[in-house]
């Protein structure tokens, strides 16, 4: 497993920490911090045991209000990066 971090943009929340199993290719948990807290709980909730190119289609393109982006949609851009491989992980590694 491996963990990676994201700092959003245009939203509330402040950061996004993704945990993946890499053999699987599925989130293991999903940590966000700020935003609206019963929301993001049913977020990571849903997230947990899904196909990470699942979870990119599922929240790609959602908005908040004016903002263009909201906290799934963030989670998305994140992963997109993970899937690209231009993510870098806790550790500094892509």
């Amino acid at each position: 497993m491996i963990s990676y971090e994201y700092i959003p943009k245009g939203i509330c929340s402040s950061l996004i920490k993704v945990f993946i199993d890499e053999d699987t290719n599925t989130i293991k948990s999903v940590a966000i911090l700020g935003g609206c807290h019963g929301n993001l709980t049913a977020i990571m909730r849903l997230l947990k045991g899904k196909s990470v190119p699942e979870c990119v289609e599922a929240l790609s393109g959602i908005k908040c209000g004016r903002r263009g982006t909201s906290c799934p949609d963030q989670v998305a851009k994140a992963l997109e990066l993970y899937l690209k491989g231009t993510w870098k992980n806790d550790n500094g590694r892509t």
